[in-house]
Order: C-alpha cells, then structure tokens, then sequence
C-alpha cells in the first residue's frame, strides 16, 4: 500500500484539497501523513482561546481520519515568505526522510496566499529525486479560496481522484475548523466544496472526484 504525505500551509488546506483522496487512500489500508507548515500561538497575536480552539480542531482531524502522524513545523502563519527558504526545505525534508511517502501532495504555485507559495518552492527542493528518491509521485492539490484566485493563468488539472464516497465525510471533517467557514457565496463554504467536487466529477466521469495537477510520476 501507498504512504501518502500532505504538506499544508495551514491546517484546513490539506481537507478542502485532498480530504476525499486522503480518507479514500486510509479506508484502502494505505498510510496517511499530515504536515502542517504553520502555527499560531498568542506572541503572534492569537487570543488564548483562539490558539486553544486550533489545538482542538488538529487533534481532532488527526485522530479522526486518521492520519498516522502529523507533524507541525510552527512557522508563524502569514509569514512563510519571510523565512529562509533553506529553513522551510530543511523542515520539510526532515519529516519526509522519517515518513518516506511515495505519494507527496503540496499547494499549487500560483495560489493567492504567500505562505502556499512558500511551501510549494519548498516542497518541490525537498522532493527532487536525489533527496528523496522513494517519493515517486507529486501532486498539487486544488485548495478554494487559493487555488481559485490565481496570480497568473488558473488551475490546470490534469489528475482526477474519485471522492464518490467520501465527499459527506470530507465535509464532516471540515465542519471541524468552524472558524475558517462562512455560508454561501464565501469561498470556504460546503455550498462550494460540493459544487467543486461536482464539476470536478462531470469532468473526469465520477459523480464527485478531487483535482490536481501532476508534477511529477514515476512507477514504484
């Protein structure tokens, strides 16, 4: 079986890219691995039930999915653009060597967010074949309210993962961070998350799939 790892920016963004594929790959007995690049903590400016309130909902994702480790690189959010680019690969490598995914998924490049950005460069460092050769696919996720307000021209898909019947328990899981969700029209709502899933099943034959773009693939 598969080891798939998800390197987020920050905690939600590796459900509303890869929720479906991550509970579709666990349920087929593959291993999940959660990374998450940023934290809050009240020196940045987070209230202590604010930063209490994230404990909970990671906790709680971790266990439920369940991720067979998750690891926190505690960058401060929003200013992943700011720290040394060999900081971040160095980070990222780390828990890479100890997980040895052969499956890595990481933002796409031309996210709105700085800090998606920061972690796509980073990612694509520490994944090059000669540091980390058991990885042999790497797959950019598709993540709203990033993904969907690109810098340059948008989103290319070109690899579709049916969700079919895991859609309702993705939605579940990100009910969790009720902080990051809004009703109809805001971008993170569930309104959108199945409208998406449902234009990304009517273009690869699935009645709900997840998006992503290829980088690279090799066989195992």
């Amino acid at each position: 079986m598969s080891r798939m790892c998800v390197v987020a920016p920050h905690p939600d963004d590796e459900l509303l890219g890869a929720g479906g594929t991550i509970l579709s790959a666990v349920q087929n007995g593959s291993s999940a691995y959660w990374l998450i690049a940023t934290g809050i903590s009240e020196k940045n400016g987070f209230s202590s039930e604010r930063v209490a309130q994230r404990e909970k909902e990671i906790a709680s994702v971790s266990e439920t999915v369940p991720f067979t480790e998750t690891r926190r690189l505690d960058f401060p959010t929003t200013t992943l653009d700011s720290v040394a680019g060999n900081t971040l690969i160095d980070g990222i490598k780390q828990a890479l060597e100890s997980w040895r995914p052969d499956i890595v998924i990481i933002p796409w490049k031309d996210d709105a967010h700085t800090d998606h950005l920061a972690v796509y460069n980073a990612a694509m460092a520490a994944t090059k074949m000669f540091r980390a050769p058991y990885v042999n696919t790497v797959l950019a996720m598709e993540i709203l309210s990033e993904t969907n307000f690109p810098r340059s021209p948008g989103f290319a898909p070109n690899w579709y993962v049916d969700i079919s019947d895991h859609l309702e328990r993705k939605i579940e899981l990100l009910r969790t961070f009720e902080s990051e969700f809004a009703p109809h029209p805001f971008p993170r709502s569930e309104d959108a998350v199945r409208a998406l899933a449902t234009l990304r099943g009517s273009e690869s034959g699935y009645r709900a799939a997840e998006a992503f773009h290829l980088i690279r693939h090799r066989n195992g």
